[in-house]
């Protein structure tokens, strides 16, 4: 996937969630949207790098979107709407494997409990049903999720069993959004209730997969999987 026109600035502050005040390398001072509804902790801080695309659309409040930060020398994109694309991107061309042989690709699908699913694949009498999560939390020497307590994340979880359940296939994809190359965990001392659905998911046979991608300012593509096993 190819960013639209990235401009540099500075972090002056995030607040409210979806809102970041931010200094251009002109000095003009802007708010961006931030499209991510985590605690984004070890992804920004004040005065760290950040790169922002401009959208000149009437209905829009905030002209600018926050897409990338930089934390040392680690690229992170910070749009967690992205990871629908690039996961998308990549079982089209083939790059994740285990998600091949399907005749149709269907995103945002109504199923379950009043809930959507991100990917539906489907092929003849075949169903597969795929969650997507954005991982840009570090812990120390992992890579996790979640990066907050996610009730949302855990019905989730509870909707891909029942699929399993009605003899469909379904799989847990976490998209890693940074450039580090660390071990992937999920983070159990930030949401327990969370953990354990997944180790129950898992157990039900919902099928886990981790991939890395690649970040640079044209870009972000998925370019590997990473090996991962739960304790």
């Amino acid at each position: 996937m190819k960013f639209d026109k990235l401009y540099k600035g500075k972090l002056i502050k995030r607040y409210k969630r979806f809102l970041a005040d931010i200094v251009l390398e002109n000095g003009e001072e802007i708010t961006a949207h931030v499209p991510n509804s985590g605690a984004m902790t070890s992804c920004i801080e004040p005065d760290c790098d950040v790169w922002v695309s401009f959208h000149d659309n009437p209905k829009r409040k905030l002209k600018y979107t926050l897409e990338l930060t930089k934390m040392e020398d680690i690229l992170i994109c910070t749009n967690t709407g992205v990871a629908n694309k690039i996961a998308i991107e990549a079982i089209n061309n083939n790059t994740i494997k285990e998600l091949q042989g399907y005749s149709s690709l269907k995103p945002e699908q109504k199923y379950g409990k009043n809930s959507r699913i991100d990917i539906l694949l489907e092929d003849e009498d075949k169903k597969c049903y795929v969650e997507i999560k954005s991982v840009s939390l570090k812990l120390e020497n992992t890579l996790a999720f979640p990066d907050a307590v996610t009730t949302r994340g855990a019905k989730h979880l509870e909707e891909l069993i029942s699929m399993i359940k009605e003899g469909h296939r379904a799989v847990m994809l976490y998209i890693i959004q940074r450039t580090d190359s660390l071990p992937f965990e999920i983070a159990k001392q930030i949401d327990k209730k969370y953990y354990e659905g997944f180790i129950k998911a898992q157990q039900e046979g919902v099928e886990i997969l981790v991939y890395q991608s690649k970040i640079d300012l044209e870009g972000i593509e998925v370019y590997k999987k990473i090996d991962f096993k739960a304790d």
